[in-house]
């Protein structure tokens, strides 16, 4: 049987428009949100997250400046973490955000990130619940800065990976809060990542893991044509129906 051409062609066009009508969808339900920069802008630095790397940031990086002793190998923690970022975004969303309860001797094992990351996607459009939870930094911030020191074969790169690592944070909770709110991409690059993430929400849950940085979608091949993969029925809830 030879293919039609314009068959195929409209099929991809009709698949194409039921994931955009998802987006125009979770647009819809969001107008009460930010829609230019200013107002965004406002509404982040009221959050407790964002506030809290914001403090983290100025204070590495103004330790790192006041301490001083520059040299190329500064450059080494930058390109570590610029590698590593996309893989470690990927692997927390996968294994710990969409972490599945289970059953363990009559008892139901779950936990408090992975319960509000379902509450995510279940209301994307609530950005009051979005950002990262608080009492995490009780335990992942004290975690880093030690990781660092104990890594790092002097002080000053242990700043340095510590300013670029708190910077690379709030880069992520800044992009993610961007996506959710009404602000339309102008630039190629924030549409590609306005895109992904929209798709992982409306689409399917299994791909487009990548937030801020798409480089482990890529890498770990998650992240397909969108025609090719089916809507999920399970994008709002992350369990089994």
């Amino acid at each position: 049987m030879t293919a039609n051409p314009a068959l195929n062609a409209q099929t991809a066009a009709s698949l194409t428009a039921e994931h955009e009508l998802r987006l125009d969808d979770a647009r819809r339900s969001r107008d009460d949100s930010p829609a230019s920069l200013p107002e965004a802008l406002r509404y982040f630095v009221r959050r407790g997250s964002p506030r809290i790397l914001i403090a983290a940031t100025a204070v590495s990086v103004t330790a790192r400046l006041l301490l001083g002793g520059w040299s190329l190998w500064d450059l080494l923690p930058v390109a570590l973490l610029a590698a590593v970022w996309p893989v470690q975004e990927w692997l927390i969303h996968v294994y710990i955000l969409h972490f599945k309860p289970f059953t363990w001797r009559g008892r139901t094992i779950d936990f408090a990130v992975p319960r509000k990351h379902r509450r995510h996607h279940r209301d994307p459009g609530n950005l009051d619940i979005l950002f990262i939870p608080l009492h995490t930094f009780a335990y992942t911030l004290p975690a880093v800065v030690l990781i660092w020191f104990a890594l790092a074969p002097s002080p000053q790169l242990a700043l340095t990976g510590l300013s670029v690592h708190f910077l690379f944070s709030l880069n992520y909770e800044w992009i993610h809060f961007l996506v959710h709110t009404r602000l339309v991409p102008k630039s190629a690059a924030y549409r590609r990542l306005w895109k992904s993430h929209r798709l992982h929400h409306f689409k399917n849950e299994h791909y487009w893991m990548g937030v801020s940085r798409l480089g482990g979608d890529w890498l770990l091949g998650t992240t397909p044509e969108p025609t090719s993969v089916a809507t999920s029925p399970t994008c709002r809830t992350l369990l089994a129906q």
